[in-house]
């Protein structure tokens, strides 16, 4: 059921887009929830599994540090496509190679930890790949790629997070270091959360829509835990 629901996530951003095109305001209210559900989930759950799990607790902060540190590395490439923002000319009839794989690297890290953290984990990441999807198909469908290798571009694009659960699960190497590879996820998501947050705020102005849609991914995660 995790490889579904990971799948049908990018399916469902992208068919939002073919169906009815949500506007920046939208997108903008999906990406604000979507991030401060994933830094409440990241804050509520993974941090205290992962200090529960080892009593290392500077080991543990070195990997959360790396992890902030290896999204900022992934996102020169990805051009900020992971909080919803992709930062290149859509003009360009070469493949964005580095793009493609830094996108891929990160969804496939994201599913690493699933088995072992739960669903509060699983949807967290299904809440913030549907924006994610909604921007990057737009970007495509913008861009003068084929149909081919836009399609192609999103369906490996969708079935790395799932890819990532079905390495994490079978390879004993990832379920011994579970607790510092979900320590390394950490900062990842500490990293993307807010800068989703903060790029939703327009010249720092109260938003009401954007905190009520803030508020509800905070609620949410409370509420479910």
């Amino acid at each position: 059921m995790n490889y579904i629901l990971l799948i049908a996530s990018v399916l469902l951003g992208s068919l939002l887009v073919l169906l009815i095109k949500p506007s920046n305001k939208i997108l903008r209210l999906l990406l604000a929830f979507s991030g401060a559900y994933l830094l409440s989930v990241t804050i509520l759950h993974l941090l205290p599994e992962v200090y529960t799990a080892s009593t290392d607790y500077e080991r543990i902060g070195v990997f959360i540090l790396v992890g902030l540190i290896l999204q900022s590395i992934l996102e020169s490439f990805s051009k900020g496509a992971e909080h919803g923002h992709i930062h290149m000319h859509a003009d360009s009839k070469k493949f964005p190679t580095l793009l493609f794989v830094s996108l891929c690297l990160h969804a496939f890290s994201e599913g690493l930890p699933i088995n072992h953290s739960g669903e509060n984990l699983l949807w967290a990441i299904i809440v913030h790949k549907i924006p994610i999807a909604i921007v990057l198909t737009t970007f495509l469908i913008h861009t003068k790629y084929s149909n081919k290798t836009i399609f192609i571009f999103l369906f490996f694009f969708g079935l790395m997070s799932p890819l990532g659960v079905l390495v994490g699960d079978k390879f004993a190497f990832f379920n011994d270091y579970y607790t510092e590879i979900t320590a390394l996820i950490i900062g990842v998501f500490l990293h993307i959360s807010t800068i989703i947050l903060f790029e939703s705020s327009e010249n720092h102005k109260f938003n009401l829509q954007k905190f009520t849609a803030i508020l509800l991914g905070v609620l949410l995660t409370i509420f479910t835990l």
